[in-house]
């Protein structure tokens, strides 16, 4: 077996470790060679440890810097490529950077510490540092933080033919071009968008102010990101002006981007709603994950010790009843599963839509009915369950009364408890689920042990 062969077996990260290790820079450049996509790479250096990665890159760059931009820019943030970028040495900083979006390459900077943002914006041009240090100055979670200024932008005044030769002009420059011109007057005032189709078929001398169409949606440089998802989405989207309030142009956010930010949005999300915070990393080290998840998990003992005083308040009726035992985790779980599924189901309705107060309630009427429906089935069920292993009809009724009521109290928390914490400004995707969880759970032992403290005592 040659040496070529015996390499290609041998899984790529275990190959790229080994041309590390044997230092053969040749062979290095010959395999990043037999990459064509940023993201393949990415997956490499994310299994790499800094030093490696900055090899990998001091290799990459030199001769193809923009692969070594898009395999920048599709690591995951958690995983810090702007340390990589930052260890380069300038002439392969300034060749990476200029091949990078200008809003990848100001969300990269900008998470550097202040030294290495110096050195690293010191390394650019004069007027690609100052289009970084613009787009840093907003929030990096609004439309003005995650948007690009890589835009074509043509004058009302010229002609189809003018503002073709103006596209061909400023598309070189461009990292991506999505085929939309946008058109602004002598003020910068943003006029509308003509497609390059419209261009490309139009007579040459049609003026371009005769084809623009009014944009769709703009949305201002403070707009939340959240926001302008619902956007992009609503409208189908490959990209949405930015500009102030005076309707100057700024830039726009990408489809692109907007996807990155629904991912980051909907992890961060899911985070919070089994009380992980948002800021604990997904690849982060185990004292990180403590300190991140610590204080939900005290909040859940005062919420859970609740619960377990309804328990001991009626302490003597599972001593003479003790099946009750079995059956409290049963009422208990099924009302929680119950609150869960209505809270996840509002939580993404509160998060997708904006709605008036009256079709907010709406929901919670709706999880009333649904907790009514699924209780009632749930109950007799289990109810016939408890009648055959207990021979006694009254535990039937009493096992039935309160699966039926605490699944329809699942319901109805699952929906309202989110309701009102958005109306009090708390993030219900935070607290939610364990209000809800001690709700069902207090509810349910209560239903369970009460009813059968009146019928089976």
């Amino acid at each position: 077996m040659t040496a070529m062969s015996a390499a290609s077996d041998l899984d790529p990260i275990d190959h790229l470790h080994e041309l590390l290790e044997a230092g053969d820079d040749s062979a290095l450049h010959a395999f990043l060679d037999t990459f064509s996509h940023g993201s393949d790479i990415a997956d490499l250096l994310e299994q790499l440890d800094e030093d490696d990665r900055v090899r990998v890159l001091s290799a990459l760059a030199p001769e193809d810097p923009g692969l070594a931009a898009d395999a920048l820019s599709e690591m995951e943030p958690d995983e810090h490529p702007e340390e990589s970028l930052a260890a380069l040495d300038p002439h392969d900083i300034a060749a990476v950077v200029a091949e990078l979006s200008d809003d990848d390459a100001a969300d990269m900077i900008g998470e550097m510490g202040p030294e290495d943002r110096d050195r690293v914006l010191a390394a650019l041009s004069h007027e690609d540092a100052g289009d970084i240090r613009d787009l840093m100055a907003y929030d990096e979670e609004s439309a003005g933080g995650i948007m690009t200024g890589e835009l074509v932008i043509v004058g009302t005044g010229l002609t189809a033919m003018q503002a073709i030769a103006e596209v061909r002009r400023q598309a070189q420059n461009m990292a991506e071009f999505y085929g939309l011109v946008f058109v602004v007057n002598d003020h910068e005032v943003l006029q509308g968008t003509v497609s390059l189709n419209s261009l490309v078929t139009a007579d040459p001398d049609t003026p371009v102010h005769g084809m623009v169409n009014e944009p769709i949606a703009v949305v201002l440089p403070d707009t939340d990101q959240e926001e302008v998802g619902r956007i992009v989405s609503r409208y189908n989207l490959t990209i949405v002006p930015v500009v102030d309030t005076a309707g100057r142009l700024l830039g726009g956010v990408t489809f692109d981007d907007v996807i990155d930010v629904i991912e980051a949005e909907t992890t961060e999300d899911i985070l919070k709603f089994v009380g992980v915070s948002g800021e604990e990393e997904i690849r982060g080290g185990w004292w990180d994950a403590v300190r991140s998840r610590l204080p939900w998990l005290m909040l859940n003992v005062c919420t859970a010790a609740a619960g377990a005083t309804v328990v001991l308040v009626y302490e003597e009726t599972i001593q003479a009843l003790t099946f009750l035992a079995v059956l409290m985790p049963m009422v208990a779980g099924l009302g929680g599963n119950s609150g869960t599924q209505a809270l996840a189901v509002t939580i993404r309705r509160l998060a997708l839509s904006t709605e008036t107060a009256e079709q907010r309630w709406s929901i919670v009427r709706k999880e009333l009915l649904v907790g009514l429906g699924n209780g009632l089935v749930i109950g007799l069920i289990v109810s016939g369950l408890a009648w055959t292993l207990e021979g006694n009809p009254l535990v039937g009724m009493v096992v039935m009364l309160a699966m039926w009521m605490n699944l329809t109290v699942g319901s109805f928390a699952g929906a309202f408890v989110p309701i009102m914490l958005e109306r009090f400004k708390v993030d219900p995707a935070v607290a939610s689920s364990i209000f809800v969880t001690a709700f069902t759970d207090m509810c349910g032992f209560f239903l369970l042990l009460g009813l059968a403290t009146k019928f089976l005592m």
